[in-house]
């Protein structure tokens, strides 16, 4: 009976591994995600209030101070972390979900780095990078079609003449755009 139950229970493993790997990856990161989100609330209370000048403060109390000063800024972070998290969690927005989160993870990777944070929370940062990365990885097929979507068919349909048409009105949009910025950001 045992053995009966090992074998099914392997074949049912190795029919299903991908997807089985899959969940249990995203599920590591979704639940990072959620309790990063929600410590958003606590993290940097007090953070702000120190009586370091800026010249005497090592990198990450710098980092956690201006994290601490703006509680709104804190709490958009975690609600993006959240927002994440879930994208991720359903199989039907997880490859939105990733590329979400990795945005997330890349800037927290790169403070962590740059900013001397402890070494634990870069590990983690970028454990779960490596997991959504490999998450995308097993999905490389819906990733492939999503790219020739975005990119293949337009370009396929498109005249030279309306690429060129296209291109050359959104140079002048571009060139008006930028006077209208000069003038908002240096006369008013």
């Amino acid at each position: 009976m045992n053995i009966f139950l090992i074998q099914t229970f392997y074949e049912f493993y190795k029919k299903h591994k991908t997807e089985i790997l899959e969940n249990a990856f995203s599920y590591v990161v979704v639940l990072a995600m959620l309790a990063y989100g929600v410590g958003k609330l606590v993290q940097f209370n007090g953070a702000a209030n120190t009586n370091l000048k800026v010249s005497e403060m090592t990198g990450m109390q710098l980092m956690w101070a201006f994290y601490g000063y703006s509680k709104p800024f804190v709490l958009t972070l975690g609600a993006l972390e959240i927002t994440g998290g879930i994208l991720m969690f359903f199989k039907r927005t997880r490859i939105i979900g990733c590329l979400f989160v990795s945005t997330i993870l890349i800037n927290v990777i790169l403070q962590d780095i740059f900013y001397g944070v402890n070494v634990g929370a870069l590990r983690a940062a970028v454990l779960y990078q490596i997991l959504i990365i490999t998450i995308l990885y097993m999905n490389k097929t819906k990733m492939i079609e999503i790219w020739k979507i975005l990119i293949d068919r337009e370009m396929k349909n498109q005249a030279w003449k309306n690429k060129l048409l296209v291109l050359f009105i959104s140079g002048i949009l571009f060139i008006i755009f930028r006077i209208v910025e000069y003038y908002i950001t240096t006369k008013w």
